[in-house]
C-alpha cells in the first residue's frame, strides 16, 4: 500500500507525535509498504530529516503559538493535495487539531481513508467534559467533576479535596495538576488555562491505574501502570524507568471481563473507530472509574497500546498493518 503518515504538528504533544510517527513509518516500510512521512507543521520529511529526529528523544514542548499555527495552515493544505495518490493516511498526531476532529474533517473531504475515529467521535473524545456526560449515559462510571472558573469553596462543597485540574481538551497529561492544598487551586487552574480555553476540575480517585486498548472493536489485554510518582504524568509516560507497565494486569477474571466491557461501552458511546485506548482507575474496593478515551494513542517504544498488542500476540509491525487495514475496511463499509 501507499501510506502517508501524518505526525508532528504544533500541539503541546508534538514531540510525542514525532516519536510515534517515525516508529510507525519504519514498521510499515519494513512490511513492504511505500511510506511518506509528513510533519503537518513542516511538510514532507526527507530521509535525512527522519534520521535526525530519530536521534533525539521525546521532550516536552511549549504550547503552539500564533506563528506555529500559521505555518500549519500553510503547510497542511499542500500536504492534503497530495493525498489522492495515497491509499491510507496513518494518523500519528496527538492533541490539538490532529486529534480534535479538525484534520479528520479535512481528510473526509479528500475521500482518502484514515486511521482512528471520524471527525465527530474525535471531537467528542477530545472534549473531556462532553465525554464524561456520554460515559454516564452509557452506564460507564466516571468521577464527579465541574468546569472552571470555580472558587475554592465551590470545589470543596461539590467535590472535596484533593482534585485533579486539567485542560479539558488536551492529552498526555499536559497541564495536569493534583491539588491537595486548596490554596494551590487557583495556580493549577491558571496553569491548565495555558493549554486550553476550558479547564476541568475533577474529584481525585485514588487507586490502581488501568488501561484497555480497543482494536477493531475487540478489547486487548488489560494493562496496569505503576508510576514512580503518585500520578502517571508526562514525565512518567515518556521517561524510561519512570513507570512500570504490566500486561496483562493482575486482576481476577471477573474484574478483567468487567473493565473490558466498560471500555467497549465507552468506545461505543463516543462512536470511536479503529484503535483507541480507554483509561481507568480502580479503587481499593474494586470499583472502576473511566478517566478518558484516547482516539490516537501513542505508538512510541514506551506507549501502552503496543505493549497491549504484544500481550495479545500482535507484533508492532502487525499492529500498524492491522490499524491501516481497519481504515481501509471502514471506508469501504461506509
Amino acid at each position: 500500500m501507499r501510506i502517508t503518515v501524518l505526525m508532528g504538528g504544533t500541539s503541546a504533544e508534538r514531540d510525542v507525535s514525532l516519536a510515534s510517527g517515525l516508529r510507525v513509518a519504519g514498521a510499515l516500510r519494513a512490511g513492504g509498504h511505500t511510506v511518506t512521512a509528513v510533519d503537518t507543521a513542516r511538510g514532507v520529511l526527507e530521509a535525512g530529516d527522519e534520521a535526525a529526529m530519530l536521534s533525539g528523544r521525546v521532550v516536552k514542548t511549549i504550547p503552539p503559538n500564533v506563528e506555529a499555527m500559521a505555518l500549519l495552515n500553510r503547510k497542511l493544505p499542500a500536504s492534503l493535495s497530495q493525498l489522492p495518490d495515497t491509499d491510507v493516511v496513518f494518523l500519528a498526531l496527538h492533541g490539538g487539531t490532529g486529534e480534535d476532529g479538525t484534520i479528520q474533517a479535512l481528510l473526509d473531504l479528500t475521500g482518502v481513508p484514515y486511521t482512528g475515529s471520524g471527525h465527530l467521535a474525535s471531537a467528542l473524545a477530545m472534549d473531556k467534559d462532553l465525554s464524561k456526560h456520554l460515559f454516564r449515559r452509557a452506564g460507564v462510571p466516571t468521577a464527579d467533576w465541574m468546569m472552571a472558573p470555580a472558587t475554592v469553596e465551590e470545589v470543596a462543597d461539590t467535590l472535596g479535596f484533593p482534585v485533579i485540574v486539567k485542560p479539558s481538551k488536551q492529552g498526555s497529561t499536559v497541564g495536569l495538576s493534583l491539588v491537595r492544598d486548596p490554596a494551590l487551586l487557583e495556580g493549577a487552574i491558571t496553569e491548565a488555562f495555558r493549554y486550553d480555553d476550558e479547564v476541568m476540575i475533577e474529584a481525585f480517585v485514588p487507586g490502581r491505574e488501568l488501561t484497555v486498548g480497543i482494536l477493531g472493536g475487540v478489547a486487548l489485554p488489560v494493562g496496569e501502570i505503576i508510576p514512580m510518582k503518585e500520578l502517571y504524568d508526562y514525565e512518567c509516560k515518556y521517561t524510561p524507568g519512570m513507570a512500570r507497565e504490566i500486561f496483562p494486569a493482575e486482576l481476577t477474571g471477573e474484574q478483567t471481563t468487567h473493565v473490558q466491557h466498560l471500555a467497549k461501552l465507552a468506545f461505543a458511546a463516543l462512536k470511536l473507530g479503529g484503535c483507541a485506548r480507554i483509561d481507568f482507575r480502580m479503587t481499593s474496593g474494586g470499583e472502576f472509574f473511566c478517566l478518558e478515551a484516547n482516539t490516537l494513542p501513542g505508538m512510541t517504544e514506551l506507549s501502552l497500546i503496543p505493549q497491549a498488542a504484544v500481550a495479545a500476540g500482535i507484533s508492532f509491525p502487525a499492529l500498524c498493518e492491522q490499524i491501516a487495514q481497519l481504515a481501509l475496511s471502514s471506508r469501504k463499509s461506509g
